[in-house]
C-alpha cells in the first residue's frame, strides 16, 4: 500500500500551479499535460482560511466533477476534508469564477462519475487500488 503523496512537494506545486492559473485566467496552467484543471477554493476547517487547489475535472451536464484521490494516499486530500466542513466552494476555469456546493455522490450516480472519470484520468484506477478507502466522488453545482 502505498504510503501517500510527498505533502510538501505538493503544496509548493500547487501554490506555483494556482498562482500562474489565476495571473494568466487560466492560459498557463488550465491543462496539466491533457487533463483539464480548476482552482478549487476552500475554507479550512481549522483555520478558517481560504485554500485554492488545483484539480482536474470532469464534466456531467453543467456541473463539474472531482475525484478526492490524493495520489492514493491512504487519507484524502485536505480539500475534500475542507468541503465537508463547508460544502460552498469557489471555482475557477480559465477566466471564469462563480460559487458552487460541493457534494459527495454515492451509489449508481457515483459508479457512473467514477467511470467517466476513471476514462478522463486512468491513473484514478491504480490510486483506488493502491489503498483501502473509498475515493470520493464530488459534483459542484453552481449557485
Amino acid at each position: 500500500m502505498s504510503s501517500g503523496p510527498d505533502r510538501a512537494g505538493i503544496r509548493a506545486s500547487s501554490a506555483d500551479h494556482v498562482a500562474r492559473y489565476q495571473a494568466t485566467d487560466g492560459e498557463d496552467g488550465y491543462l496539466i499535460d491533457r487533463w483539464p484543471t480548476l482552482i478549487l477554493t476552500t475554507r479550512g476547517r481549522r483555520s478558517g482560511e481560504l485554500r485554492h487547489t488545483p484539480l482536474i475535472f470532469g464534466v456531467d451536464g453543467d456541473r463539474q466533477v472531482l475525484v478526492g484521490s490524493f495520489g492514493g494516499s491512504p487519507t484524502p486530500p485536505a480539500w475534500y476534508l475542507n468541503l465537508t466542513a463547508d460544502p460552498e466552494v469557489g471555482v475557477q476555469i480559465k477566466a471564469e469564477r462563480f460559487t458552487a456546493r460541493a457534494r459527495t455522490t454515492a451509489g449508481d450516480e457515483r459508479d457512473r462519475l467514477w467511470e467517466q472519470m476513471v476514462e478522463l484520468f486512468p491513473y484514478y484506477r491504480e490510486y483506488r487500488e493502491s489503498t483501502e478507502r473509498e475515493l470520493p466522488v464530488v459534483v459542484l453545482e453552481r449557485l
